[in-house]
């Protein structure tokens, strides 16, 4: 009987899959993550920067989610090391909360969507890491896939 999961080898360790045999493609994934800050906390942000004690915020969570991204494999077990392309990390506030959106590319044989979830996970963690002192009363939610392109099949919520 053939084994039914894809990252767990016929004697049953698990493995990472053999992606030696697929096309290489472009591949690019868009991900979202959102962060109720509350109105307090949005009173603060001057411009399109919210300045803590620890600095600015917004500037911080953009290049800790660009690292992160960088460092997926290092944190999903059975994920690729990929060269990615381009990361891009966008952060808008509205309302109570703030939206953080992120674009990852790449030309390879893996798709790039883990890249973007954990971009926008770790960006919106450091939001909150750089909030904290305002107010522990930080909801992160949402984290989602938006869309995906390359591979077998693209998809779009």
């Amino acid at each position: 009987m053939k084994n039914k999961f894809t990252h767990i080898s016929s004697s049953g360790n698990p493995q990472m899959v053999d992606v030696s045999e697929k096309k290489v493609t472009e591949r690019t994934a868009t991900a979202q993550a959102t962060v109720v800050l509350g109105k307090e906390i949005m009173k603060k942000i001057k411009g399109d920067e919210l300045i803590t004690k620890k600095g600015p915020v917004f500037q911080t969570a953009i290049i800790a989610g660009v690292m992160a991204a960088k460092r997926t494999h290092e944190l999903i077990p059975f994920c690729h090391p990929l060269g990615l392309e381009d990361i891009q990390i966008s952060i808008h506030p509205h309302k109570e909360k703030v939206i953080i959106e992120s674009f990852a590319k790449v030309t390879g044989k893996t798709g790039v969507e883990m890249e973007a979830l954990t971009a926008a996970s770790v960006a919106a963690l450091t939001v909150y890491d750089m909030c904290k002192a305002l107010s522990h009363d930080i909801i992160i939610n949402e984290v989602q896939l938006m869309n995906k392109k390359g591979g077998k099949k693209d998809y779009s919520r």
